[in-house]
């Protein structure tokens, strides 16, 4: 795995030219068949902005049984790319690998807080991460970037495929809870679109978001003293 110093000085002066020459060179990188091992242990992974010159990274590594946390890892560090749609993997990939470097639990498997390959270059935060670090990732994003998709069914795990212009399946639309708007999930990096699906819907309970977000997410937002503190007292019980 490739350290956060060396990154930040690999992409020292980046700009967006730049950075989509990477994404495409590292887009053919990426691997889609399922090659993972036995999953014991899951990871969320997120990032906030502290202030336009901050970002904060959040990792919670989860036991995959349980969903009880096991570890977590909070990172900062200078933003250094411009906010560009599209490129985000670039503002945040530096942070990520920082606070994965803090974790004493390496997790079998980070889903992110983005996307995986349903991205217009089909190199999302999931998928440039996953590549960067060797780990296998899924993309679990709120909202869709890009592709199209029919009605999804209304029932708990169903889905419908987002497909690209040319026909061929991104990722999956999935409804996680009834009457709740659906995910966008996609494979990232050493999964496939099933194992991708299988390994969010174990992760979730009874809210929209799977654990490993909610968790992620609660860390890396302001509201993140509070998700602190839960963390803090489950590690000294």
């Amino acid at each position: 795995m490739i350290s956060a110093e060396e990154l930040r000085r690999q992409w020292a002066d980046m700009d967006a030219r730049r950075a989509r020459r990477i994404q495409d060179d590292t887009a053919a990188r990426v691997c889609l068949s399922k090659n993972l091992p036995p999953v014991t242990t899951v990871a969320g992974v997120d990032v906030g902005f502290e202030d336009r010159d901050t970002a904060r990274a959040a990792i919670v590594v989860l036991d995959y049984r349980t969903l009880e946390p096991l570890d977590y890892a909070l990172a900062r560090l200078p933003v250094a790319f411009p906010y560009v749609p599209g490129l985000l993997s670039f503002r945040e990939c530096p942070v990520i690998l920082r606070a994965l470097e803090q974790l004493r639990v390496t997790p079998d498997v980070l889903l992110c807080d983005g996307h995986g390959i349903a991205h217009p270059r089909r190199l999302g935060i999931a998928a440039h991460l996953g590549v960067l670090t060797g780990l296998p990732t899924v993309g679990v994003a709120k909202k869709r970037l890009t592709g199209r998709h029919g009605e999804v069914p209304a029932g708990r795990g169903e889905w419908t495929p987002l497909l690209d212009r040319a026909g061929d399946t991104l990722g999956a639309v999935l409804r996680t809870r009834v009457g709740t708007r659906p995910l966008i999930v996609s494979p990232g990096h050493r999964t496939d679109l099933n194992t991708a699906l299988t390994l969010v819907m174990a992760c979730t309970t009874r809210y929209r978001l799977p654990e490993t977000t909610r968790w992620a997410d609660g860390l890396a937002s302001n509201r993140g003293q509070r998700w602190l503190a839960r963390l803090d007292a489950l590690r000294q019980g």
